[in-house]
């Protein structure tokens, strides 16, 4: 899978179904790409990766025929940077609460000169640092990385405060945005709400976010954190297209927790 097969999805008003990587393990990684996801996102945030693994683990990915992701501890040169150069197809932007803070991520992410900046005759302030890497196999292949595969990035963006939804129409109008993803339980957090996902007011809140999705021919995208095929279905017919399915480490506590006597 690639981000092109991925987008081709998208085009066909199909969903996109990833997971969510938390432990710091080669062979783990590539279990879960060999699941049937498209992608696998891992999470630098909350899981225990370090700029030397995070290789590994890419590749691991790759090997199990999944599209290798990243969702950042933040939005951050450094952070984009050590994602990218290792081999990540694919951004997730934590906590973007306005236009501003996903310009600026978007602008670190791309090279200058790439045809997105020429099509929408707009100017990045701030530039991905060019040079020798992984992703570009260390040069060999610096010339095609750059123009084929740099420019087909997937990036998304996270909604996962209140402030952001307030905000919601400017960030969606960037051109350059492949996806959203709701943070389920940051934004109830923000609310006042946390894990309240059925209270009214969340409920409410995600229709927002939902009709200016579509209002903006956005793709409107969310985590499943805990594994529920019904769940999955109804949020797809509910026009959910970038979805996060499970953690690593929430199925394993599903799968290998002792049953106790006389259940």
């Amino acid at each position: 899978m690639t981000t092109k097969d991925i987008r081709s999805l998208l085009a066909e008003d199909k969903a996109t179904i990833g997971t969510w990587l938390q432990l710091p393990s080669p062979d783990v990684a590539e279990i879960m790409a060999r699941a049937g996801y498209d992608w696998v996102a891992v999470d630098m945030e909350h899981g225990s990766f370090g700029p030397t693994g995070l290789v590994d683990i890419f590749r691991a990915i790759e090997c199990g025929g999944a599209a290798p992701f990243a969702r950042l501890a933040e939005a951050s040169k450094t952070q984009i940077k050590i994602a990218l150069e290792a081999g990540a197809q694919g951004l997730i932007f934590p906590m973007v609460e306005s236009r501003e803070q996903l310009d600026r991520a978007i602008d670190l992410s791309t090279y200058p000169g790439q045809d997105f900046w020429r099509a929408t005759g707009t100017t990045a302030h701030e530039y991905r640092g060019v040079g020798y890497n992984r992703a570009n196999e260390f040069g060999k292949r610096f010339e095609d990385y750059v123009e084929k595969c740099a420019p087909d990035i997937f990036l998304v963006a996270q909604i996962e405060h209140i402030r952001a939804v307030e905000r919601l129409d400017a960030i969606l109008a960037h051109p350059r945005l492949d996806a959203i993803m709701v943070g389920p339980y940051d934004l109830s957090g923000s609310m006042g709400l946390t894990a309240q996902f059925d209270h009214p007011d969340f409920q409410a809140v995600l229709r927002q976010i939902n009709e200016a999705c579509a209002r903006n021919n956005a793709c409107m995208g969310l985590h499943i954190v805990k594994p529920d095929k019904a769940e999955l279905e109804r949020q797809i017919a509910a026009g959910s297209r970038f979805i996060a399915y499970g953690i690593d480490s929430v199925f394993l506590w599903a799968a290998c927790e002792r049953p106790r006597q006389g259940e």
